[in-house]
């Protein structure tokens, strides 16, 4: 177990407990310093304290995580959609639903798993939970991921992404019409303070973050469009459409109540290209849209 210590200041006084520890330390969720109160692992002045405590100056906190629970991760068999393949990388389609890597209560069904079937040879950089995955989309953001199959192919894919030089392509519908035909969003994205399982563009603990953008098609309420990105950070595109003043058909997280009813965002990762971390040569994969997102795109063409 890990022991964190925190005097109360004066910044903090008069705060609920979960959401000060949440403030202090970004890496928690409040969610899950909720849980660790619960479970009786936060102490204020060496008693156990409810959730909805408030927090005095000169308190004395201790948070004792407990060891996170050792995952077993099974290799399962897939029908998994390869679009290349040697002995140093993978590109995979990823389809929508399916989550990328493996995390406590969610330990099948992931890429990951699949990965594991298909394949033994998976770089270990990102340790046991998330073999060969260099870069990550969201659960329901459908599209192309690059995989490293040995640990030179992930520094050699890792750097490329830290030097903005991978090609990431993204097609998106969202709400609302865009006047202009292109635009460029630059703006940093940090976590939200008051949802701590949110982004969102802030100047507090935030990463630089940019994303071009051209309009492909516009419909009564909605505009098809596709979104380049120079960053990578957590729900970019996502968190930034929103930022501008159009968020994501389907966004349960980020987008309007009122949307359309596609069970999450209306995105694919399309086109992605890199430069072979062994050859050196820059290859190029596309992968065309899925059929649910067709059908949302026939809709509002049919809709105008």
């Amino acid at each position: 177990m890990t022991n964190f210590t925190y005097i109360i200041e004066s910044t903090e006084s008069k705060a609920r407990i979960d959401k000060a520890l949440a403030t202090l330390n970004a890496e928690w969720s409040r969610n899950q310093v909720q849980q660790w109160i619960k479970e009786g692992h936060v102490l204020v002045n060496g008693v156990a304290v409810k959730t909805n405590y408030k927090c005095q100056e000169g308190d004395e906190v201790i948070v004792t995580i407990p060891e996170l629970e050792e995952l077993d991760v099974v290799a399962e068999e897939m029908n998994l959609e390869i679009f290349y393949e040697d002995s140093d990388v993978l590109v995979v389609n990823k389809p929508r639903g399916m989550v990328v890597h493996p995390a406590p209560g969610h330990n099948s069904g992931t890429l990951v798993n699949g990965l594991m079937a298909h394949c033994t040879d998976l770089s270990g950089i990102n340790g046991v939970m998330r073999p060969g995955i260099v870069h990550r989309i969201d659960k329901d953001t459908s599209g192309l991921l690059m995989v490293a199959k040995n640990d030179m192919a992930h520094e050699g894919l890792v750097q490329q992404l830290v030097d903005k030089s991978v090609t990431r392509k993204y097609q998106a519908i969202v709400h609302g019409v865009i006047p202009h035909d292109f635009g460029t969003i630059d703006a940093p994205i940090g976590r939200d303070k008051k949802d701590r399982q949110s982004m969102t563009v802030t100047d507090e603990n935030s990463k630089n973050a940019v994303t071009h953008f051209r309009v492909i098609e516009r419909f009564k309420n909605f505009t098809h469009v596709e979104c380049q990105l120079e960053t990578g950070r957590t729900h970019q595109i996502r968190v930034h459409m929103k930022y501008i003043g159009y968020p994501l058909a389907g966004d349960p997280k980020y987008g309007p109540r009122k949307t359309l009813d596609i069970n999450g965002q209306a995105l694919h990762a399309g086109l992605l290209g890199f430069v072979h971390p062994r050859t050196k040569e820059y290859i190029e994969f596309e992968a065309p849209l899925p059929k649910e997102f067709e059908e949302v795109l026939d809709y509002l063409t049919k809709s105008n």
